[in-house]
């Protein structure tokens, strides 16, 4: 069984509002041939259909304040009720507190304990690393989580071997913030079907995606259109084509923000819950999913961790 991840940074389900919410607004004509002709909005969830599920998941776990990314991320990678057991949500990067749970108690550090092979395939760059080493950043969550387990984060070298891919998907995003005028580039579907093939080697693999939650802070709906837009191709490329694909696509969120663009602010909407297989094992992994909690379990199982 193989397991593919993608986390997208701050999206909720919002209302069908093309003034604040791009995904009322962006032009995803695959993922909405996946969802009955529906937009990735609250009033599509639950659907079930042939090749996808949309379930809406609930990130506030009972905790007053908004959802952050640190614990939010922690819930997605144990299982645990993590802002629940502290008594607040908390984020962007982990503190002391959260970072205590994402050490032995994740999907990557389970993974790795039960000999199957696990990566973060989100390649970083060299100046990433000199930050890391210097003190000057923190490790946000998943990263943490994956180093703790004893897995390496992929590199600049990675990423032009074709181990890994960029935040972006595309690889544009190096070459013009990064000045990397040799850095490969990739149109959406191609890495679509490169993000596959790269998944296809390990059991379970996770790739992160934080612009999403960058440009709900902005308020910026030029750029989250583009890049709905952007990963429409992406997930057309990894799901349409003849090539690997997941035995199960998971998408899904730590918190709401990009789908309500009239705050700065996260938000405390539900976050979708988009699987992508075999209809088998879509019903099987949704069974106990009400909020963010369940998805590890989910995963774990499946797994057989």
């Amino acid at each position: 069984m193989n397991i593919l991840f993608l986390f997208l940074d701050g999206i909720g389900l919002g209302n069908n509002d093309a003034e604040n919410n791009p995904f009322a607004r962006a032009k995803m004509p695959y993922l909405q041939s996946l969802l009955g002709g529906q937009a990735l909005i609250r009033e599509t969830a639950p659907f079930e259909g042939d090749h996808a599920t949309l379930l809406s998941v609930d990130p506030n776990l009972g905790v007053d304040g908004l959802p952050q990314s640190a614990t939010g991320q922690g819930v997605l990678l144990t299982g645990i009720n993590i802002p629940a057991e502290l008594g607040y949500h908390y984020g962007p990067k982990p503190n002391p507190e959260v970072a205590k749970y994402l050490d032995g108690k994740t999907i990557f550090a389970k993974t790795v304990a039960a000999g199957k092979k696990t990566a973060l395939l989100s390649a970083y760059p060299t100046r990433y690393f000199e930050g890391i080493n210097s003190g000057k950043h923190l490790y946000s969550a998943i990263p943490l989580a994956l180093t703790n387990a004893g897995v390496p984060l992929f590199t600049q070298d990675d990423y032009y071997a074709g181990r890994a891919l960029s935040a972006d998907f595309t690889g544009k995003g190096w070459r013009k913030f990064l000045d990397l005028p040799d850095s490969p580039i990739y149109e959406p579907e191609e890495a679509g079907r490169k993000l596959g093939e790269i998944a296809a080697q390990y059991d379970f693999s996770l790739f992160e995606y934080w612009a999403s939650d960058y440009a709900g802070h902005k308020q910026d709906m030029d750029s989250a259109v583009t890049q709905l837009e952007t990963f429409d191709g992406v997930l057309k490329g990894l799901l349409g084509s003849s090539g690997c694909k997941p035995d199960l696509l998971l998408i899904t969120s730590d918190h709401g923000n990009m789908e309500d663009l009239s705050t700065r602010r996260h938000t405390a909407a539900n976050v979708p819950l988009l699987l992508f297989g075999d209809k088998s094992h879509r019903r099987e992994f949704q069974k106990d999913i009400h909020d963010l909690t369940g998805i590890a379990p989910a995963i774990m199982k499946i797994l057989n961790l």
